[in-house]
């Protein structure tokens, strides 16, 4: 039987007092018990950012990668080794920004892997830059009249470029979040969960409270996940309503699937023979 603490780690924490970033934790812990997932069968991927030091908080298997670019490290793992569970933890600027051709490229190809992308509409560990889904006019150190662009509507681009599982959840709402995380988990595909999280520390305007007044469970109020036209207009509802929950899912062939197994064992069993690597140098 698999615990949650059978993921604690002694890796000491520096997130600030209050972050979003705990709950996403904890809710990941708790959705790899649930699924019965022990750490050595889980891989974790994370870019730089506050987001992507969570998998030095988790005892399994991580790679720790360069911004934005986590998602290439999780294709390359998932192709070379299919029987791996593997998430990914981002940040927006990480994932939306940096890693945004990334995070196409990986929705067309399937990748059968979970991106949680902690959506906090800042960058933290620079200090609080605007990100992708910063708002209009969204005052910030470096940026004293707000940027200029609108921002990224995340769900939509997804759906736009036909995702298969496309969530989004709130760390205010650790059991619900819990629940999407395994869906996300357990679907055979590419599956996002963009996850609205509060930076304390750098956000004064997207906080806990303005949260609790917005944030509503679209399922429970009678969502269809299956259709693609309603969840296209859940996700540009009016901006004083943010919609939690499944928003959309269809079954959908996964990247490794469409290369076909190159053999009875992963990738990574196949033997390697340096005799053919020699020949395709030399007929170069």
């Amino acid at each position: 039987m698999v615990d949650k603490d059978d993921f604690q780690c002694d890796f000491e924490n520096k997130w600030c007092p209050g972050c979003g970033n705990f709950g996403i934790l904890n809710a990941m812990k708790q959705a790899l018990a649930d699924l019965e997932m022990p750490p050595e069968k889980v891989l974790i991927v994370s870019g730089i950012g506050q987001a992507a030091k969570t998998p030095h908080f988790l005892k399994c298997n991580f790679f720790h990668g360069l911004h934005g670019r986590a998602l290439p490290v999780a294709t390359g793992a998932k192709t070379a080794n299919r029987d791996l569970n593997i998430l990914v933890n981002m940040g927006d600027g990480d994932c939306y920004g940096e890693g945004g051709n990334h995070f196409i490229s990986a929705i067309r190809r399937n990748i059968d892997v979970t991106l949680l992308v902690h959506d906090n509409r800042i960058y933290g560990l620079t200090k609080g830059q605007a990100s992708p889904t910063s708002e209009r006019g969204f005052v910030t150190r470096l940026q004293p009249h707000g940027p200029r662009s609108d921002p990224m509507n995340p769900a939509a681009l997804a759906l736009s470029q036909g995702a298969g599982f496309v969530a989004r959840g709130y760390v205010g709402n650790r059991e619900h979040l819990t629940g999407l995380i395994k869906q996300g988990i357990e679907y055979s595909g590419f599956a996002l969960i963009d996850i609205m999280q509060v930076c304390v520390s750098f956000n004064r305007v997207n906080t806990y409270e303005w949260y609790a007044e917005r944030v509503y469970d679209a399922n429970r109020a009678g969502h269809d996940e299956n259709d693609f036209r309603a969840a296209m207009n859940l996700v540009f509802e009016d901006k004083e309503k943010i919609p939690t929950g499944l928003i959309y899912r269809k079954q959908t062939v996964p990247f490794s699937d469409r290369l076909g197994r190159p053999g009875p064992d992963a990738l990574l069993r196949e033997k390697y023979n340096p005799d053919k690597v020699q020949n395709l140098i030399d007929s170069a």
